[in-house]
């Protein structure tokens, strides 16, 4: 199983980004989907989490609706398309994979590598 996430980068407050995640080794349309984000000495944080079929989808709590996450079924990919970016959404970014809906990182089994994110202000 992989799952490989990209897109990050430094961008200035107010840009948007759109981060993707690549999954193979795993009956995609099976797993629900979710992006966390941990800084240095943090917890990982849950971010976003979308259900097999894309119609159903939760979000932390910080998101104030500048998130979302979508997935495209037929390329196996789940994107998080980040909007007035904010220098505390400064983080490494990681996709993740589950049978089941969750906000707890502890019960997920697949994770993708990370990719930064970095919001200068």
């Amino acid at each position: 199983v992989q799952l490989q996430a990209s897109g990050g980068g430094l961008v200035q407050a107010g840009d948007s980004l759109r981060l993707s995640c690549a999954v193979s080794g795993l009956s995609f349309t099976d797993f629900f989907m979710a992006w966390f984000r941990q800084t240095p000495g943090k917890e990982r944080e849950f971010v976003a989490a979308i259900n097999p079929s894309g119609v159903t989808s939760w979000y932390g709590d910080f998101m104030e609706g500048r998130f979302i996450i979508s997935r495209e079924n037929i390329k196996n990919t789940v994107y998080l398309q980040m909007n007035n970016l904010k220098s505390e959404d400064t983080a490494s970014y990681y996709c993740a994979a589950r049978d089941g809906y969750v906000r707890s990182p502890a019960m997920y089994r697949y994770w993708g590598q990370g990719t930064l994110v970095t919001v200068s202000s």
